[in-house]
């Protein structure tokens, strides 16, 4: 099942941040790839595509990190059709792609964060936050559904895949993860 899953891909040389941008660019375009979701050491950071540039949350929320090499910890760009991760292990750049056009995966859709947001629309971006603490990330979608106090109709939910395997034991376990969407919808 893992060959058929996931694929090592190169990462060459990534000295600059003008490197990791590019690289990142190169594989959404090839892989038709929607959105990026990356941890650093300084927060987390949501991106889209949109007319083959990468554009990051903190464009329209300014305390959101930026997409920096130094502080990177590991970076997902995914859409329906597959994901690319790209970590760091042992001071070295490793990146993989995932696709499951064969395999039926464990759906799971995750609540994200926030009960209020506001859209940002002319950048693809809405801020959630959270109504009583005030803390506030940008999410890379516009098509959900705000009452007059900016209150979330529906939550926003990260659509994970799960992969099952079932070792020499017999014993099944999620073997890889994958991230596929950002929606409102429940299913």
């Amino acid at each position: 099942m893992k060959e058929e899953l996931c694929m090592r891909l190169p990462v060459g040389v990534l000295n600059h941040d003008q490197d990791l941008f590019e690289w990142l660019d190169a594989h959404a375009q090839t892989y038709h790839l929607k959105y990026l979701l990356a941890h650093a050491d300084d927060g987390i950071i949501w991106g889209h595509f949109r007319q083959e540039n990468l554009n990051i949350s903190n464009c329209v929320l300014p305390q959101s990190p930026l997409l920096r090499l130094a502080t990177l910890q590991q970076c997902r760009v995914f859409s329906q059709v597959g994901e690319v991760m790209l970590w760091k292990f042992s001071g070295e750049w490793k990146a993989r792609f995932i696709s499951d056009l064969k395999i039926n995966p464990i759906i799971e859709n995750q609540i994200l964060w926030g009960t209020h947001g506001y859209k940002r629309e002319h950048k693809g971006f809405t801020i959630l936050k959270d109504g009583s603490q005030g803390l506030k990330h940008a999410v890379p979608i516009t098509d959900i559904e705000v009452d007059k106090a900016e209150k979330l109709v529906q939550p926003v939910r990260l659509t994970v895949y799960h992969y099952i395997d079932y070792g020499d034991n017999g014993i099944a376990r999620i073997h890889l993860s994958r991230l596929v969407d950002l929606t409102t919808n429940q299913n």
